[in-house]
């Protein structure tokens, strides 16, 4: 595999196994812009929160008096279900 070397004062292509060495004479620049990829919302978004179950629990934080939870099943059937 060529790697770039600078141990001669000038930027080459080294082997690390032998002593093959190329000049890289002009600089190349590409730049290439990535579409980003739409992220679905695996929890439902929403409206998934519409219909959970519900408890009257004080909040330490706001002081609301409903804390609202859902569970899935993320995981295999053997491992418990997860509390959001």
């Amino acid at each position: 595999m060529l790697v770039i070397s600078t141990a001669t004062g000038d930027q080459t292509w080294a082997c690390q196994s032998c002593t093959y060495r190329f000049p890289i004479i002009k600089q190349v620049n590409t730049r290439t812009t990535m579409k980003r990829k739409e992220v679905d919302d695996v929890l439902g978004g929403d409206e998934a929160w519409e219909n959970v179950d519900q408890t009257e629990m004080r909040c330490p934080k706001c002081d609301n008096m409903k804390a609202y939870w859902m569970q899935l099943q993320i995981r295999s059937a053997d491992e418990p279900m997860t509390t959001f």
